[in-house]
């Protein structure tokens, strides 16, 4: 354990502390079961300019914290400048500065490392912290301070239960929560939402089709050009640029299956979408953060035709223009409906994750509750002036 006049913290400059930074965790979670050890070259391109082109317009500094010759704890300090250029009201706005990515072996350590990343961001002008958000809004954000007994889905973060009353304890406050539920798959949807299904399939007008995987470029634009204006109004929004888009479309490629991600098309129009990824946490719970020596191979052939308990949506759309209308709702259902046969049937899946949904995004709440949703993580972001 770390004793606070004994911790210096230092930025991280080289290669050595970069790889420092990236393999911290592995120590500090490796006797808790529900942790899921990410690729280590997936966590070495969100921080590396040049890589994660965040950093197109986003400026960061990473820390570390030493004690007793070995790294204790580590931290970002972030800017994301378009989201400076965002509305007050929705969360981001002039002013704004984030940290994320903390780890810490004790409160002292935690201390001092979010005491250096509100240093850096006064010095860059910050006048608020909004945190953890470990990039970017659309990355892992909010700290887990519900749902520690099992692990978390493909794109999700997992982190120690003293970091909320750490976080708490140097002055931050709650200010939005993002939940997700979890989906019971296996039984039919209550009636209620079978009859608005089945009055869409009847209805002439709607079409819900598959992704197309051959022409996968343009339609991984077609569908974050959907989100971008869906969640235009929500609360934190920071849009995807389209070098963005276009990273996130290859990251995903490998994981996308055709049946899985649907496109809802109103007279010939594209106006919502549905993304639904087989949960990869499930296998690489043991692949210790490396494809290496033959972990690709596992993971390859696995990738070929997965059988996983677990499904997420990550992401979910409607045109802003349909949003206040019954056919949104109607066209939510019969996205996750269709996608929920194929699940069962192609993939084995018994259970579904549904979000993160934002705690005060009523109409999708309700589409959660209506499939007998329950909340099984939460995740709270925090804030505090300069």
């Amino acid at each position: 354990m770390a004793n606070i006049n004994t911790v210096t913290i230092r930025e991280v400059k080289s290669k050595a502390d970069r790889t420092a930074f990236v393999d911290l965790p592995f120590r500090l979670y490796e006797n808790d079961p529900n942790w899921v050890p990410p690729l280590k070259y997936e966590v070495h391109g969100l921080i590396t300019p040049g890589k994660n082109p965040w950093f197109e317009h986003g400026e960061a500094q990473l820390f570390l914290a030493e004690a007793s010759g070995r790294e204790v704890g580590r931290i970002s300090a972030h800017i994301d400048f378009l989201a400076l250029t965002q509305p007050v009201e929705q969360g981001m706005g002039p002013g704004t500065g984030n940290w994320g990515l903390l780890e810490a072996e004790t409160q002292e350590v935690a201390s001092a490392l979010i005491a250096r990343a509100e240093d850096w961001l006064r010095a860059k002008k910050m006048t608020r912290v909004l945190a953890p958000l470990s990039i970017s809004i659309w990355d892992e954000p909010g700290l887990l301070t519900k749902g520690f007994d099992h692990p978390p889905t493909v794109m999700m973060g997992h982190n120690s239960p003293d970091y909320q009353p750490w976080i708490e304890g140097a002055g931050y406050a709650p200010v939005k929560t993002l939940l997700t539920y979890e989906i019971p798959i296996t039984k039919e949807f209550p009636p209620l939402v079978q009859r608005i299904v089945k009055s869409g399939e009847r209805n002439p007008r709607i079409v819900i089709r598959r992704v197309d995987k051959s022409n996968f470029k343009a339609e991984a634009a077609l569908i974050l050009n959907i989100l971008n204006d869906a969640w235009s109004d929500n609360w934190g929004f920071v849009p995807l640029t389209d070098s963005e888009i276009a990273y996130v479309g290859k990251k995903l490629k490998d994981i996308v299956y055709e049946d899985l991600i649907r496109i809802a098309e109103v007279e010939g129009k594209p106006v919502a979408f549905m993304m639904t990824l087989p949960d990869l946490n499930e296998k690489l719970m043991g692949y210790g953060g490396s494809l290496l020596p033959f972990n690709w191979a596992k993971l390859l052939w696995w990738l070929r035709a997965p059988k996983v308990r677990t499904m997420r949506v990550p992401l979910m759309g409607v045109l802003k223009e349909y949003q206040a209308t019954r056919l949104a709702s109607q066209l939510a259902f019969m996205l996750i409906e269709f996608i929920r046969r194929d699940a069962i049937t192609k993939y084995g899946s018994t259970r579904g994750e549904f979000g993160w949904v934002l705690d005060d995004n009523k109409p999708m709440r309700s589409v959660g509750e209506a499939i007998d949703g329950v909340i099984n993580k939460v995740y709270t972001i925090y804030e505090k002036p300069l």
